[in-house]
């Protein structure tokens, strides 16, 4: 079993560029592992290394919510690229998303799995948990529902943020960290096109929702 991937660089994070999401998801997916979310506005800022993501390809594939067109719940996904999609699942969980490809054109990457850097001790009372020691961290935000949770992440509070902004509260950063071996497998947890290999994780690293 692997290690986990680093320390935050919090003083050095910049926010990505909207640049940086306005391109395939396969190729945001990829580049995503290793950067970091942050959400501030609380009572501490919460932050955690990116470590798996699947890629959504638009109206042309069949999982992914753009498929049904561009209805007022899927509207984030047509652009403009690096705002959060957040949907609701099985009537407890929400997930995040965030737009990829130039706008009008639909695209995004679902977050599976986070590393947490900062804020542990609010993400686990955010799920309701009690820390006995590193072995439990994987239970914060090993999982889309978790992360979610972690982060206090809603479709209400966020759908449609901008997260290439730290003034919306929920953002994602670029530190200088550098990813090892990255790993490409099939989706997981779906029924359409679940053969195409479209989910990105870190190898070998403890925070990934199915290794």
């Amino acid at each position: 079993m692997g290690k986990p991937s680093s320390e935050a660089g919090s003083s050095e994070m910049h926010p990505l560029d909207r640049s940086f999401f306005a391109r395939g998801p396969r190729r945001v997916a990829r580049e995503l592992l290793g950067k970091v979310l942050v959400r501030d506005g609380g009572k501490a800022r919460l932050a955690a290394r990116v470590v798996e993501v699947e890629a959504y390809l638009g109206k042309n594939d069949p999982a992914s919510h753009s498929a049904a067109g561009n209805t007022a719940r899927t509207a984030v996904l047509f652009g403009p690229p690096g705002h959060a999609y957040v949907y609701f699942i099985y009537g407890a969980h929400y997930c995040l998303n965030v737009s990829c490809e130039r706008d009008g054109k639909a695209g995004g990457v679902l977050f599976r799995a986070l590393e947490p850097l900062l804020g542990m001790e609010e993400m686990a009372r955010a799920r309701h948990l009690t820390l006995q020691g590193p072995r439990d961290l994987p239970r914060l935000t090993s999982g889309p529902g978790r992360l979610a949770e972690a982060f206090g992440i809603t479709r209400t509070r966020d759908n449609g943020g901008d997260l290439t902004s730290p003034g919306s509260g929920l953002w994602i950063g670029e530190d200088g960290f550098r990813t090892g071996r990255i790993q490409i497998t099939p989706r997981i947890g779906i029924t359409k096109a679940a053969d195409r290999r479209l989910r990105y994780i870190l190898a070998g690293n403890v925070f990934v929702s199915r290794r």
